[in-house]
């Protein structure tokens, strides 16, 4: 069924949001409905804070999500148990005492529709009802002071519940929203944190948790996928020169807006952008495709530059093609969507059962009875993972858990299914890990509230698995998962892919450190030995040339010399060594040209000695070594 919008219509029926919100957007009602799509499939919005949009669309079909915890548990109460909070907020009166002892109340400790009247009520009494917490999480906004504020409007409430109980209401990072639910044809309303501006010291204050610099660029890249995927969008923003720089050739409007929130008259308006986004008209095949594979928090991986990588291998003439140092096997993948034949390495043996799972694999899947019978207790787990790594990364029922899916993924005959389970359950490990690291036991901190983390064990692995399944795919070619020393391995191919661990004197590239339980899960713990000394109770480090300089000059060297008649594309940062210049000479001894290209990116992983201070900001690069033979 498709929305269809009557703006005409859309006026008498509107439903007023029922919390006030920094950066609402009931001033923007009218732009934000010209700029939309006539029709549509889903109504997503990943940043809902007050939900202005959202109550005056009042779309038949929706997803909502927010990475606030405590907005989107009021949110579900007032879809599921309107009535209860309407009960519990005519329970509160407007003093100050009452707002102060209400105040200090931890909402996690509370029953939910509690937790929820009691948002609503500190949102209405508040100082200018602004949601804002201090570095401990703690809601710290005074009160305000009015003489008669709506505590309880029982009527909106319910309204606002009709509309809600039609959206599905989701906790989570909005790039793993709209990964998982934005489809061709949908629209996807984004209203981020805006960019500050400067001279609005107190609109900087008040708004949303702030984005970098680097956020917003890369929900800029974001939105060109989603576009290529077939979704409409509208972006709102500051009118800054970030803004006008990230979205230049998409159709923009200007509009002038107050500022209520601010405490200076003279900074009480403003202007924001509305941002509109069309879908391109003609899908690529492989790209859709690409999407399909199951995204992961991988160090490395190179998920955003895969249409970079692939302008220049465009450039050859090009059947097969060797990716030498796998990772999250994204790139390989992507080769193998443009129907390539590929053969897929890496040392580390998670990287081999992902590839394993989807670059080898071109017609396996597992099916609904197969993965429920590995998720049932047939018989004693050895509870390697129960006893060795109990209270350091997930409850006593989650590593029981795990030690029932090891158990029964290892009784499966067929390897591919194997591979396929296994992927899975590493998968599921890492997004239900704060961060996807193994460097650190508990939560604590690091705890954001993301859906990820909320879910169950259970429902992690079955999503995994059928993601893994949806991204199985044919392309006519016989591809091959390898686990081998890069420095040993054979093989013939037109171009060789490198992206090797980056080696720098105010880094390390120390995998096994990271990702240490994940990997122990692939290999079953055989053949390394856990240092129990260690509080994480991680493993020696593999053996790799890539961990000094000297090293990985002469890794270098010798792997272009073994695949000097391959087109050759090397993947570098510039906070690594063997420096730029270096790197050019090594490939200049076996092939004749040699292209460099630098791409601005940011890594999702600080790999600075002083992360506060660099703020993983890094020049990429791509050399690019072929002869004159090999160009199309």
């Amino acid at each position: 069924m498709r929305n269809h919008v009557n703006n005409k219509d859309m006026k008498k029926k509107r439903v007023k949001p029922f919390l006030k919100w920094a950066g609402g957007k009931t001033q923007l009602l009218e732009e934000l409905l010209i700029a939309m799509p006539d029709q549509y499939n889903t109504y997503i919005e990943p940043f809902i804070g007050g939900g202005a949009f959202f109550f005056a669309l009042r779309p038949e079909k929706a997803i909502i999500s927010d990475s606030n915890p405590e907005l989107i548990n009021c949110y579900k109460q007032i879809a599921e148990n309107v009535e209860k909070v309407i009960g519990l907020l005519e329970r509160y009166e407007n003093t100050g005492e009452m707002f102060y002892e209400v105040r200090k109340q931890d909402w996690t400790k509370l029953d939910p529709a509690e937790a929820a009247a009691r948002m609503i009520y500190l949102n209405k009494t508040c100082y200018n009802g602004l949601y804002r917490v201090n570095k401990k999480g703690e809601f710290n906004s005074p009160y305000g002071r009015y003489k008669k504020p709506t505590i309880c409007d029982a009527n909106g409430l319910r309204e606002a519940s009709q509309v809600l109980q039609k959206a599905t209401i989701i906790c989570d990072d909005y790039k793993e929203v709209l990964d998982k639910y934005a489809n061709k044809g949908d629209f996807v309303y984004l209203d981020p944190p805006y960019v500050p501006i400067s001279e609005n010291a107190d609109f900087k204050r008040y708004t949303k948790e702030q984005f970098s610099e680097a956020n917003q660029r890369e929900l800029a890249g974001l939105i060109v996928l989603l576009k290529q995927r077939g979704v409409s969008m509208v972006l709102t923003n500051s009118n800054s020169g970030l803004v006008s720089e990230l979205y230049n050739g998409y159709p923009l409007k200007v509009v002038k807006t107050k500022r209520y929130i601010s405490s200076k008259g003279e900074n009480r308006s403003g202007e924001d952008v509305i941002v509109t986004i069309e879908p391109d008209q003609h899908f690529c095949v492989p790209h859709q495709q690409i999407l399909k594979y199951p995204p992961t928090r991988f160090m490395g991986s190179k998920s955003k530059l895969l249409d970079c990588i692939w302008d220049q291998v465009s450039r050859f003439q090009v059947e097969s093609v060797v990716d030498l140092f796998a990772g999250s096997g994204i790139v390989g993948y992507m080769f193998k969507a443009h129907g390539l034949k590929v053969m897929s390495n890496d040392f580390m043996h998670m990287s081999y059962i992902f590839s394993k799972a989807l670059i080898e694999n071109n017609d396996v899947i597992l099916t609904n009875d197969e993965m429920i019978e590995l998720m049932v207790k047939k018989k004693e787990t050895d509870r390697f993972v129960s006893n060795t790594f109990r209270g350091l990364y997930y409850t006593d029922e989650d590593n029981e858990f795990i030690d029932v899916l090891r158990s029964n993924i290892l009784d499966i005959s067929d390897p591919t299914k194997k591979a396929i389970a296994m992927a899975a359950l590493i998968r599921a490990c890492i997004k239900k890990r704060p961060r996807g690291l193994f460097t650190y036991t508990g939560i604590g901190k690091y705890d954001d509230g993301r859906r990820d983390l909320q879910i169950s064990f259970r429902e992690q692995f079955t999503e995994n698995i059928e993601a893994i399944n949806n991204a199985v795919f044919d392309n006519g070619k016989k591809n091959i998962a390898v686990c081998g020393d890069a420095m040993e391995l054979k093989a013939n191919a037109d171009l060789v892919y490198f992206d090797p661990p980056y080696y720098s004197e105010f880094s390390d590239n120390d995998y096994i450190r990271r990702y240490h339980f994940v990997e122990g899960l692939a290999r079953n713990w055989k053949g390394v030995e856990i240092q129990q000394d260690t509080k994480t109770k991680k493993f020696k480090k593999y053996d790799t040339p890539f961990s000094s300089r000297d090293g990985a000059y002469h890794a270098f060297d010798a792997l272009f010399k073994r695949h000097e008649k391959s087109v050759l594309i090397i993947s570098y940062s510039s906070n690594s060594l063997p420096s730029q210049d270096e790197m050019v000479h090594l490939v200049s001894k076996y092939k004749k040209n040699i292209d460099v290209l630098p791409i601005d990116y940011t890594y999702s992983f600080g790999n600075q000695k002083n992360a506060k201070t660099h703020r993983n900001k890094a020049q990429e690069y791509l050399f690019v070594g072929y002869d004159d033979s090999q160009r199309k």
